[in-house]
């Protein structure tokens, strides 16, 4: 498998995505390769973006976005509009290719406020990259979950089933939707049917009843 990080800036001549999906196309070997960051082709013109989802389309080449990260970084020397640093995720993932957040530094140099909790990253990529229809919601969660077990091929591992390693965390809300809404906590983190740890949900002291306020 291939891991490229590249374009991560803001120049919309930046072609190094071209160069990648070029020889990948030319090799057959798309599903294997991911393009990490590729944050100019969030600048770069229309015209050009359409020409490229074709080719990308063709090679099912993978991407990985890191929203704090990029949008940390990039769009510095701008002063308004400011843009916001991500590739063109909901385009990407409209293409039919394989998109997964991420994130890459923790508190280094690149990214000071890095602390590895996937919720904060999708709460972040969602808003940046306006992946934020009802429906794309109750889907959000395949972007730190299924898209990077297919960009690391271990599905065959991986997901809640029956023969599968007990490797998962446990999250403070009924379904996917209110866990994003409600930036939910993680109340256990399980690994191979073990406990990392575990925590009690949080209890207010004072319970409200809004039906009797009113």
């Amino acid at each position: 498998m291939i891991d490229i990080h590249c374009d991560e800036n803001d120049d919309p001549n930046s072609r190094f995505l071209e160069v990648l999906n070029a020889l990948v196309m030319e090799k057959d070997y798309g599903t294997y390769t991911t393009a990490s960051h590729t944050s100019s082709f969030g600048s770069v013109e229309n015209s050009y973006a359409n020409k490229m989802l074709g080719l990308f389309k063709e090679s099912q080449i993978n991407f990985i976005s890191c929203p704090t990260e990029n949008a940390h970084l990039q769009g510095r020397g701008d002063t308004y509009p400011k843009r916001r640093g991500l590739t063109r995720v909901k385009e990407l993932l409209n293409n039919g290719n394989n998109v997964a957040f991420a994130q890459d530094s923790i508190a280094d140099y690149w990214y000071p406020l890095g602390n590895g909790n996937m919720m904060n990253i999708l709460d972040n990529g969602i808003h940046l990259a306006h992946y934020t229809h009802i429906d794309e919601i109750n889907m959000a969660f395949d972007l730190i979950t299924y898209n990077g077990a297919n960009i690391m091929r271990v599905n065959d591992e991986y997901g809640i089933e029956a023969g599968k390693p007990a490797n998962f965390i446990v999250l403070d809300a009924k379904d996917a939707y209110e866990a994003i809404r409600e930036r939910a906590e993680v109340l256990a983190s399980i690994r191979h049917g073990e406990y990392l740890f575990k925590r009690e949900p949080i209890k207010n002291e004072i319970e409200i009843d809004f039906l009797k306020q009113k």
